[in-house]
């Protein structure tokens, strides 16, 4: 799956959160849990992309605010933010 910056996101509904010492775990209920490779850990700057993944933002609408919350030029967030979006893909948390 490819994305662009007006794709639309949201949420896998076969991935649990958690937070736990300050990270965001993502597991897959579909998978074995006690498999380490299917938890996917996200930082404080990543889990504040994943909240904005709403089925409703898109992928330049989330940049922006992350460029804005975070004080960085849009282009790096935009960067991020393919970056985070592809792993997440690859991981199958997003739909």
């Amino acid at each position: 799956m490819t994305s662009s910056e007006n794709t639309i996101f949201q949420h896998d509904p076969n991935i649990v959160t958690r937070m736990i010492a300050g990270e965001m775990i993502l597991v897959p209920i579909r998978k074995n849990v006690g498999d380490m490779e299917s938890i996917y850990t996200l930082n404080e700057t990543a889990a504040q992309i994943w909240s904005l993944i709403d089925g409703k933002n898109t992928l330049q609408q989330i940049a922006q605010q992350m460029a804005n919350e975070f004080d960085v030029d849009v282009e790096q967030a935009e960067k991020d933010v393919f970056e985070l979006v592809q792993g997440l893909q690859e991981f199958g948390a997003l739909v």
